[in-house]
């Protein structure tokens, strides 16, 4: 089972009539419903399961600006800028403190990789530098040996994924939005060529505009729209552990780990080398799509072939609004966690940090990252379904990025000038010849 996630106080009817429908109860979703509402736009948030109850809940928890594809670095800064303020402005504990991140190198190919990316952060002015060997050893005390450089922001943070997007919805509901759980959107309706309506399992709702955070299921929710979004998923396991004392309050990535401090005072855990790429049928639709990632990140993940195939290929990917759709059948991913992976990013961590050694292992999950061909989310309208709004294919980003991009897609939805340029997100890319590739990971 995934981890324990904030209950949300929920509505029990939905409205006959709203402006806008929002599809997700992650963070995207959430932080679109909120700032929809705190303008005084009607707004109704539909969770097929609970609110965070899927990746926004089982993630690490980093809020960072460091290694973000440069397309995202504009959208990131905003974030980073909402995150600050978050605890207040949806008067609730989000878990948000502004820590520090560190991206460790062993190696001078380490080195080279982060000093590549800091030319990105040095066109916006990031605060993200270069440091030596003493300064990680002040940022990151207790080390078992010296690491030759790190790739450090002092402006990033970390958040409690289990708060942060219950925080948020219930912030939205407070502000007036409508918040329905356990009501899958089947589909969606157009009226004069625009969206117009979206059709749940507790029934019809009539609205201006629908936005789309389905996280992991927006592809199949897209196809039965006949609308194409390549679109894979990627399982990933994370663990938690008790409070322990003596280790780093500075999150770190390093060769085969991954950890950051959770408010409780344990740590989360995971590693890179967590990633699963699992063969199902929607490898093979998407198959060009995703081959320059493949060609790019075949040594960060691994591919295997299980049951999903067939559970993906027995799968309706078409459907009528009035018969039960996918969403109803499986209300929340909880894929099973790879405890070999885990316990080798805790082993490897405990090398290099052995505070770590006193880690009891409280919980493991893992959780499924939607990702797209260049690993840049879609945020964006639909040009031949005008009303219509996808924000999606976040690609392991989310959560950090999830406020900023709930916002934009706020501000596309209702008119509002975008606090970023929305063009890196257009859903267009896909379809338009521009055959958009990824940047190469640090």
């Amino acid at each position: 089972m995934g981890p324990a996630v904030d209950p949300v106080a929920a509505d029990e009817t939905a409205p006959l009539r709203t402006s806008v429908v929002v599809i997700g109860g992650g963070i995207i979703g959430a932080s679109a419903a909120f700032f929809l509402a705190r303008r005084g736009v009607p707004v109704v948030l539909c969770e097929k399961g609970q609110i965070g109850g899927e990746q926004s809940s089982r993630n690490a928890g980093w809020c960072r600006k460091t290694g973000r594809d440069s397309r995202e670095i504009p959208l990131i800064i905003e974030s980073l800028r909402l995150w600050a303020g978050m605890n207040e402005l949806v008067e609730a504990e989000t878990g948000f403190r502004t820590t520090g991140i560190l991206f460790l190198c062993d190696t001078d190919a380490d080195i080279a990789r982060r000093e590549a990316w800091l030319e990105h952060a040095r066109l916006h002015q990031l605060d993200t530098r270069m440091i030596g060997p003493d300064e990680i050893a002040t940022l990151l005390p207790g080390a078992s040996r010296p690491f030759k450089a790190a790739l450090y922001t002092p402006s990033d943070g970390r958040a409690e994924p289990q708060k942060a997007a219950p925080a948020i919805a219930a912030a939205a509901r407070r502000q007036g939005a409508i918040v329905l759980t356990r009501c899958a959107v089947r589909s969606v309706e157009t009226t004069a060529g625009r969206a117009g309506a979206v059709v749940t399992e507790r029934g019809r709702i009539v609205c201006d505009a629908v936005i789309l955070a389905g996280g992991a299921w927006s592809s199949l929710f897209c196809g039965n729209l006949g609308l194409r979004l390549p679109q894979l998923r990627i399982r990933t396991s994370v663990m938690r552990t008790t409070p322990l004392e003596g280790a780093p309050e500075t999150s770190a990535l390093g060769d085969g780990f991954l950890f950051r401090k959770r408010l409780d005072g344990g740590y989360t855990v995971t590693s890179l080398a967590s990633e699963i790429a699992e063969i199902v049928p929607d490898s093979f639709r998407f198959f060009f799509d995703f081959l320059p990632l493949a060609r790019l990140e075949h040594r960060s993940y691994r591919l295997v072939v299980g049951r999903r195939f067939l559970e993906e290929w027995r799968l309706a990917r078409r459907w009528n609004p009035d018969e039960p759709s996918p969403f109803e059948a499986t209300r929340t991913l909880d894929p099973a966690p790879v405890t070999a992976h885990n316990d080798a990013a805790l082993d490897t961590l405990t090398k290099c940090f052995p505070a770590f050694a006193n880690a009891k292992v409280v919980e493991q999950w893992a959780g499924m990252i939607d990702v797209t061909p260049d690993v840049v989310p879609v945020i964006s309208p639909v040009e031949s379904l005008p009303g219509f709004i996808i924000a999606t294919g976040f690609s392991g980003h989310g959560f950090g990025i999830g406020p900023a991009a709930g916002r934009l897609a706020a501000q596309l939805v209702s008119g509002e000038s975008p606090l970023v340029d929305p063009t890196p997100f257009r859903f267009s890319r896909f379809i338009d010849g521009s055959q958009p590739k990824p940047e190469p990971a640090i």
